[in-house]
């Protein structure tokens, strides 16, 4: 095996082991810095050694059995042998879990990290680093902060983790469904800062952000298999992702679903997500209502099945707005609603429901560029065109702000 591939091998370990690793140490120990950096220290191990005596028949086990020895080693130096395991007994030894519990412990971590006692940037940071095995410096650089920034938070959401003895475990069934909710509503974040990137200095659509949270959702769907809202965002992720290399132009414009070259998109990672919505349709009709992230994906899955915009099935895109509107009846789902409104009634009667939306979305810049499109369809130029100055100065989004500014230079 040569450098090439000890390094591939190294690389895929680390996407598929550092997890586990992280979690087993944690079980163990029932401290996220003792594992962190036991874990950190058995991966650099690996780099050091793997090229020389090559990689071992199951590198997981090696890494953990590694990091175990990192850790003990760390507890001794530190002569905090028997506080440790008393502190981590006081944390951790929490009363058994009930029968039918998944007993996995990267689940258990995922779990720990996303605790609501936690706050939202904390889960997410603490995510990416402790399941995801991303750098505080890749962290840092996702989310636009300093690195010192980024592991300051890292090291107070740990510290809040151990001062409020927050357990290492499953949550209890009746606490299950709103916990998974939760955990996917840190993973959808690090989605949509990947697929509509926020910081005026970064690419448009960030690639390493959207495969992370892409993977982190497989990981939770190999874990909990039955779950239809698990099943539902990962469906949702694909059928975005599939996207994307159709919705930045050369010039560096996000270029709208309705104007993407469709033969660009990814065939594969399409079919992957009609196959997940076509499972939660059966499901649907066997009596079990679906969650939001299942209807969302399955309005993505109308408009990838369409093989021109004007093939689009607009009454079902509608349709399953309605249905998601009694589930959230937020202004931004009444908002993306409207785009099938426009279609099927005509912008007059769009711009009715968007004008009502004003005093929810005034500072949203989606709400003013949709209302300038709709004046712009309507012949209101210059009202479409203040609406445009306001989406542009609020926009954040490189690539978007390109698209929205040129819309304008359009208008007569």
């Amino acid at each position: 095996m040569n450098d090439v591939d000890v390094r591939e091998a190294i690389t895929r370990a680390h996407h598929e082991e550092w997890a586990r690793v992280v979690a087993a140490l944690t079980r163990r120990f029932g401290d996220l810095d003792i594992a962190e950096e036991a874990a950190a220290e058995a991966f650099a191990t690996a780099v050091e050694r793997w090229p020389a005596d090559g990689v071992p028949p199951n590198p997981g086990a090696w890494l953990t059995t590694t990091a175990n020895r990192k850790a003990i080693d760390r507890i001794r130096r530190e002569n905090k042998r028997d506080d440790k395991h008393r502190e981590a007994q006081m944390t951790y030894d929490e009363p058994p879990e009930p029968v039918g519990a998944i007993h996995d412990d990267r689940l258990r971590l995922i779990f720990t990290c996303c605790h609501p006692a936690l706050a939202v940037e904390a889960r997410v940071a603490l995510t990416l680093r402790m399941v995801g095995g991303l750098t505080v410096p890749e962290i840092a650089r996702a989310f636009l902060v300093q690195g010192a920034t980024m592991e300051r938070r890292i090291t107070r959401a740990k510290a809040k983790i151990k001062a409020a003895r927050i357990p290492y475990r499953m949550p209890s069934a009746d606490d299950l469904p709103a916990r998974v909710s939760g955990v996917l509503a840190v993973l959808f974040l690090v989605f949509n800062e990947g697929y509509l990137a926020s910081g005026p200095d970064t690419d448009p659509v960030r690639h390493d952000l959207t495969t992370e949270a892409i993977r982190l959702t497989r990981l939770i769907r190999a874990l909990l298999p039955q779950d239809g809202e698990v099943a539902g965002l990962l469906a949702l992720m694909l059928l975005i992702e599939a996207r994307r290399t159709a919705r930045v132009s050369a010039s560096g414009e996000l270029v709208p679903l309705a104007e993407q070259d469709r033969g660009a998109w990814d065939a594969e990672l399409i079919a992957e997500g009609h196959r997940l919505v076509r499972e939660r349709l059966a499901a649907a009709a066997a009596g079990v209502a679906p969650g939001r992230y299942q209807i969302l994906a399955a309005i993505n899955a109308v408009h990838t099945s369409a093989r021109d915009v004007r093939d689009t099935d607009w009454s079902q895109v509608l349709a399953l707005y309605d249905q998601l509107v009694r589930l959230d009846p937020s202004p931004i789902i009444a908002l993306n609603r409207v785009i099938a409104v426009a279609e099927l009634d005509g912008p007059e009667v769009a711009l009715a429901i968007v004008d009502r939306l004003a005093k929810a979305l005034a500072g949203y810049h989606a709400y003013h560029a949709t209302r300038a499109d709709l004046l712009r369809r309507l012949g209101q130029s210059q009202q479409s065109r203040a609406a445009y100055d306001r989406a542009i100065e609020l926009a954040g989004n490189t690539g978007e702000t390109a698209y929205l500014t040129r819309r304008r230079a359009q208008l007569q």
